[in-house]
């Protein structure tokens, strides 16, 4: 029978989502990737519960994760049964709906009956009676954003859910969004989007800014690219590779990445970290991001990504010498 660590807690770093009472560890255990019907529950429980041995006390799923939707959930639910559920009161436990989910209008995208049927769909799967946050995954061009906030508000406040958030909707649609949320009085907390040392749209659309004027956080996920921002491509990368929608512009000039990969590298070298850690650090150095959505399959990927939080400071100098390095 699994009994948590009691040394869980005396490494992480936590950190606060904005002003609000949610907190989280610094690096999330993302469930996007390699958990579901595909993969050997073993692996995925040993994985699982090495993350919460080491404090990382939250775990982002979605609807629609795993080769088939719900597959990450049931997944999730048999660990979190056989293993977790003596901790519930410990875990942050987040999911999300929007993208494709089941067959018809109603599987995908942010109206309330979407919102609604997805959320008992999640916590059936899971065997949970709430989430600590859910998730509208993408906004809706066709639903009101009234309509998905009042669809989430109502969630909430039904108790099926702890906080709100958002995930994948840029600055203009983010401050839209939260004016509802302050008229509801609705416990929004996160946009989730995906930001790395390479994408950094959420700086450029104003999202990071609508986050902060208004006292919010952000979660960033594909903090390393799908493994760009490792030492895998540092020698080229191949005609092959497939990237997630926010980071495919990194596929359109590859000898140019390459490039700045080698010059961020040998910058991470003189902070003795990896590219890797160099990048989750970086991305954790703005108090903004409250926690950084990491895959880890493997234990040694988790150690190894844990290693970043011992050095999360950056001089102005090495913070001016990236920005040169992604400018070119």
């Amino acid at each position: 029978m699994y009994k948590a660590s009691d040394k869980r807690y005396d490494n992480m770093k936590v950190r606060r989502a904005g002003n609000s009472g949610l907190q989280l560890p610094a690096l999330s255990f993302g469930m996007w990737h390699s958990y579901g019907d595909d993969a050997n529950f073993k692996d995925s429980e040993k994985a699982m519960l090495n993350a919460f041995d080491k404090g990382i006390f939250s775990f982002d799923l979605a609807n629609n994760y795993g080769p088939g939707s719900g597959a990450a959930e049931r997944m999730f639910g048999q660990v979190y049964r056989a293993d977790l559920k003596p901790y519930r009161d410990e875990l942050v436990i987040t999911t999300k709906a929007g993208y494709h989910m089941w067959p018809g209008p109603y599987g995908s995208f942010s109206s309330k009956k979407t919102l609604v049927a997805a959320i008992d769909r999640s916590l059936k799967r899971m065997g949970l009676d709430y989430v600590d946050i859910y998730y509208s995954h993408r906004f809706d061009p066709n639903t009101s954003l009234e309509e998905t906030a009042e669809a989430l508000d109502g969630i909430v406040k039904s108790g099926k859910a702890l906080y709100a958030g958002i995930s994948n909707y840029n600055g203009e649609q983010t401050r839209e969004i939260i004016k509802y949320f302050k008229e509801l009085h609705t416990p929004f907390v996160v946009n989730q989007m995906s930001y790395n040392l390479l994408n950094r749209q959420v700086e450029e659309d104003g999202t990071i800014d609508a986050l902060k004027e208004n006292k919010d956080g952000l979660i960033a996920y594909g903090p390393l690219a799908e493994g760009v921002l490792t030492d895998k491509y540092l020698n080229g990368m191949p005609e092959d590779l497939k990237l997630h929608f926010t980071n495919s512009f990194m596929l359109n000039d590859k000898d140019n990445v390459v490039e700045k990969l080698n010059k961020l590298n040998n910058l991470a070298k003189n902070r003795d970290q990896s590219l890797a850690q160099m990048s989750l650090a970086w991305l954790l150095h703005d108090p903004v991001v409250t926690s950084v959505v990491t895959g880890a399959s493997k234990p040694e990927h988790l150690d190894s990504n844990l290693k970043a939080l011992d050095n999360l400071h950056f001089t102005p100098d090495e913070l001016d010498e990236i920005n040169n390095i992604l400018k070119k």
